[in-house]
């Protein structure tokens, strides 16, 4: 059976296409995998779990629907969903698993990320990070309006924007180092991520073996998946 993996969806409201990929996603092809990962920012912006009562994600019945078939659903935070909690995972079924993780796809052992940790040029983000995974700074968030915590997220997504218009391309990408040091961290030969937004297929070397890294594309225009299975691994299109 084959194994999806999927990033930086970024669904949103006033991006109605893209949700409709997904549920289409879950209903359709997904039914047929043995599990799905779902490696970080599957929203544009989450502001707590009460999200679930006010905005009524229209993806979040298709994730519960999906999961009751037997289906594993895994989802690692990114850096716009990183405020998903025990009710979201209730909600859906999802199952929660760290940055970085690491599991056996089809014989390889494979280390998934998020990607934003790799990115370690880009000094001003890895503060901000550090910042906003913090617990307390978490807790004392949570306790604001939500409309409070709305007008946050939008003001960091528009910084966010600001931000990567202004670094040089260099500094938005992963660094090799952090790569080949997080993939000998895992004992690893194959790594699979999203965040940069850049997705291809690299080969290189490690410590003197081959190597690949696998960048997954975001949702913003184009709806894709990665498969895996017996025969491979090939990019899909889902809309």
């Amino acid at each position: 059976m084959a194994t999806f993996v999927l990033s930086d969806l970024h669904l949103n409201p006033e991006r109605p296409r893209s949700t409709d990929a997904f549920v289409k996603f879950l209903r359709g092809p997904a039914r047929a995998a043995a599990a799905i990962y779902l490696l970080g920012d599957l929203v544009e912006y989450w502001v707590g779990d009460d999200m679930l009562d006010i905005e009524k994600p229209e993806f979040v019945a298709a994730l519960h629907d999906l999961s009751d078939t037997g289906t594993a659903i895994y989802l690692m935070h990114g850096n716009r969903d990183f405020l998903m909690g025990d009710r979201f995972a209730q909600a859906t079924g999802c199952q929660y698993i760290p940055d970085p993780y690491v599991v056996d796809l089809c014989g390889e052992k494979t280390l998934l990320m998020h990607g934003d940790t790799l990115c370690s040029d880009d000094v001003e983000y890895q503060k901000f990070r550090l910042q906003v995974r913090d617990p307390a700074w978490q807790k004392a968030f949570l306790q604001k309006s939500y409309a409070d915590r709305i007008a946050m997220a939008r003001s960091a997504r528009t910084e966010s924007v600001r931000h990567t218009a202004e670094q040089p391309e260099y500094i938005m990408d992963v660094s090799q180092p952090a790569v080949d040091a997080a993939m000998r961290a895992a004992g690893v030969h194959r790594l699979i991520h999203g965040h940069t937004h850049r997705p291809g297929h690299h080969r290189f070397m490690l410590d003197g073996s081959p190597a690949e890294r696998i960048v997954l594309g975001d949702w913003y225009k184009t709806a894709s998946a990665l498969r895996i299975d017996e025969q491979g691994i090939t990019f899909i299109a889902l809309d």
